[in-house]
């Protein structure tokens, strides 16, 4: 599935289906034969498009209506709500989302879209929505038509509205974040996940990069990610990247990359495990934001951390009981080996802080089930220790779309939940009934005690993987975070 921001009438004229968004408002009475429509699709056409969109019901998230046009193409006007609530993003990007996806305008060979916005700055939203409606990773058998789509953007007075390079990189990058999320396990373990990146790095002038790998993670100190993986066949690794200049705020990102989470010891039960392909979900998003960044010459130092493991079963597994030493240091007392992820991301932030010499630390993951309960499907939960590293990724959810809401950062509430009587802590909580979400992410926070770092934490569990489908959730929200932070 192709996708292309450079509409134009004539494109969209050709298409073989051309699907019309825009507010409620545009297709109000007064509306016929003024505006944007005529100007993009000619007289009979927007005329038609108009009557479509008057007849569509809105409800709270958009509705379409459909017709043939005199030539015998299909046309479909999605029309969105006028206004949204003030915990939603005005760019409307889950209707958008939503009336794409359901439109079937991706499943012929020349597909078009034409969105109208209210403003400039829905561009990337709007365009990620777009992006995230057309997933591109099939394994159906037989061979897979061409298709495509391209699309366009427009205020309502017509003027086009261009989706500049970097916003196309950002679409682009967060695409290839579900591509890796969707791709089945066992073709992407540790190794050929790091073998990705790092030919996706390569490509980018001016990127740094090395791998921990094995047993050498003992001896760097990482703990953690080796305990988590050491017993898959493919052995787990701490992949580095690193570019842009020495001034600025020097920010790391750090994604925990489980390719696939069997529960370790504490086995999953038929029916949650399948779907564990998506456990790397923050490492796919991290990776995206970063490659967008620094294709686009970032005014700061960035890092990029990706915590790649197997939690698997085997001889050498992990094992309740047992007492790891973290990076940071501080033992760990295993009650829980499904509680893997923020061992992961318990190495990565301290060797971004204590090695790299982050001055931000910013890590992403599908780290609870909790956090679908606490922050729902469509709002990714963000805790912080910092007040303006939380308002950056908040004001960047909104930006983008990818919808972020904050939850209560206490250590003094929850380090009592990881209470040992013979380790610094132990991995899962008491009290699973206790904001699990806020508690699993002071796990992680625990592990910069002792620096200067400021630190945010994406738990993207639920907004990464909808529909059995990846998402690529999370590249533009770090992406733009990263951006506001460096300039701050």
């Amino acid at each position: 599935m192709k996708l292309s921001f450079d509409a134009t009438p004539k494109a969209l004229a050709a298409a073989d289906h051309l699907l019309v968004l825009a507010p409620k408002a545009a297709f109000g009475p007064r509306m016929r034969g003024h505006g944007a429509l005529p100007k993009w699709l000619g007289r009979p056409l927007a005329d038609l498009a108009h009557d479509l969109g008057a007849e569509a019901s809105v409800g709270l998230l958009g509705g379409a209506a459909t017709s043939r046009t005199a030539a015998g193409k299909r046309l479909t006007v999605g029309a969105l709500p006028d206004t949204v609530s003030r915990h939603n993003a005005p760019s409307r990007a889950e209707s958008v989302r939503r009336l794409v996806a359901g439109s079937g305008v991706g499943g012929v060979a020349h597909g078009a879209v034409l969105a109208l916005v209210d403003a400039h700055e829905h561009a990337l939203p709007v365009a990620n929505a777009i992006g995230r409606a057309l997933p591109r990773y099939t394994a159906k058998s037989g061979k897979q038509p061409e298709r495509g789509v391209v699309a366009g953007l427009a205020l309502p007075n017509g003027a086009s509205v261009p989706v500049d390079a970097h916003a196309a990189a950002i679409v682009a990058r967060a695409r290839e974040a579900a591509v890796f999320v969707d791709t089945p396990p066992t073709e992407l373990d540790p190794a050929a996940f790091a073998a990705a990146a790092k030919k996706l790095l390569k490509g980018v002038r001016g990127v740094t990069v090395r791998e921990i790998a094995g047993d050498a993670l003992l001896r760097a100190g990482l703990g953690g990610i080796h305990a988590v993986g050491r017993t898959a066949r493919s052995a787990p690794r701490l992949l580095v990247a690193q570019c842009g200049p020495a001034r600025g705020p020097h920010v790391a990102l750090v994604g925990k990359g489980v390719t696939y989470d069997t529960g370790g010891l504490h086995l999953k039960a038929r029916g949650a495990m399948e779907t564990m392909k998506s456990d790397m979900g923050g490492a796919a998003a991290t990776l995206g934001a970063f490659l967008a960044l620094a294709a686009h010459k970032p005014t700061c130092r960035l890092s990029l951390l990706l915590c790649l493991a197997e939690n698997a079963i085997g001889p050498a597994s992990y094992k309740p009981d047992d007492v790891l030493t973290l990076h940071s240091g501080k033992t760990v007392e295993i009650n829980n080996t499904d509680a893997e992820g923020r061992l992961l991301l318990a190495d990565g932030v301290s060797y971004a802080a204590r090695v790299l010499g982050a001055a931000i630390v910013l890590d992403a993951a599908t780290l609870t089930g909790a956090q679908g309960v606490a922050t729902g499907d469509l709002h990714a939960a963000v805790v912080s220790n910092d007040e303006a590293v939380e308002q950056a990724l908040l004001h960047a959810g909104r930006a983008t779309g990818d919808l972020c809401w904050p939850l209560p950062f206490a250590p003094e509430f929850y380090r009592s939940e990881f209470a040992s009587p013979i380790a610094d802590m132990r991995n899962s909580v008491k009290n699973r009934s206790n904001a699990q979400s806020s508690c699993a992410a002071e796990f992680i926070h625990w592990h910069l005690d002792g620096t200067k770092a400021r630190w945010g934490h994406v738990d993207l569990a639920f907004p990464a993987f909808r529909g059995d489908r990846g998402t690529g959730f999370g590249v533009a929200l770090l992406a733009r975070a990263v951006e506001l932070l460096a300039r701050a």
